[in-house]
């Protein structure tokens, strides 16, 4: 692994980047971190992992301030090789990190490995044009970070069921609170800090039962993948806010969730 290759595919693209050797590291983890000087790419990367490993930048776009980083390993079968990839770059406000497909070679298939299928088909059915379809906004959806919102003008839904100011969730990350919420189906789980992603109920009481002391944590019951519609002033710290005059439906994209740095999620409301 090659430090100031890695370091210079982010600077091209006008980006701080930091490659440290972390032996407690198990692997390598890619954070986006902040000191005073604003925010930077965290490569943290055990030792001996970054002697064998091959990481390098296999499409840099610097106008559009993203690329696609590759980490090429050894797995544990002699003589096969695993490919992690990630798009890196900025959106709206900040710098950001997703995992992608191994498939992945481009900043352009990056952003399209990332739509979900339902997405992919509003778009082919509303005919926008390719130029059109990595903007935040379009005839088939409305984005805000790692939320997709598609028009459903037509939705049918309870209005006593309505909530107002409702987070909108996947796994541990900050919320993007909702001025109007409505859900139907998914799967009730409690959550807590320790299970972001929630257990069912019997999930739970299994837990319960082999380690009474969990349950001390904080609790939140809480739906699993239900599907939502949102409507009204979306809010997010880390990002613009958008209003919806109509209910949307909310589909989240489709971040890999296995590999170094790839954090495991759920949708949660």
């Amino acid at each position: 692994m090659e430090d100031n290759q890695v370091i210079k595919a982010f600077n091209k693209m006008g980006a701080r980047a930091r490659v440290f050797r972390n032996p407690r590291v198990d692997g390598l983890r890619l954070n986006v971190l902040t000191d005073k000087h604003g925010e930077f790419f965290d490569v943290n990367v055990n030792p001996d992992f970054a002697e064998s490993a091959e990481v390098l930048a296999v499409d840099v776009q610097p106008e559009d301030r993203h690329l696609v980083l590759m980490v090429k390993y050894a797995s544990e079968r002699q003589g096969v090789d695993n490919k992690d990839k990630f798009l890196c770059g900025h959106d709206e406000r900040h710098w950001f990190v997703a995992p992608v497909g191994p498939g992945v070679a481009s900043v352009l298939k990056a952003k399209e490995s990332l739509r979900p299928t339902i997405v992919q088909q509003e778009l082919e059915k509303k005919g926008v044009k390719s130029k059109k379809r990595n903007k935040r906004r379009n005839e088939a959806y409305v984005r805000q970070g790692e939320w997709f919102f598609i028009p459903r003008p037509d939705a049918k839904v309870n209005s006593k069921l309505i909530l107002k100011k409702e987070p909108l969730r996947r796994g541990a990350g900050k919320p993007h609170v909702c001025e109007m919420l409505y859900r139907e189906g998914g799967v009730p789980v409690m959550v807590s800090a320790s299970y972001p992603n929630g257990l069912t109920d019997i999930e739970y009481t299994q837990l319960v039962r082999r380690n009474p002391e969990v349950a001390k944590q904080r609790w939140d019951r809480m739906v699993r993948n239900p599907r939502v519609l949102v409507m009204g002033a979306i809010r997010h710290p880390d990002h613009s806010t958008v209003t919806l005059g109509v209910w949307h439906e909310v589909v989240a994209n489709t971040e890999r969730t296995s590999g170094f740095g790839a954090a495991s999620s759920a949708f949660l409301d």
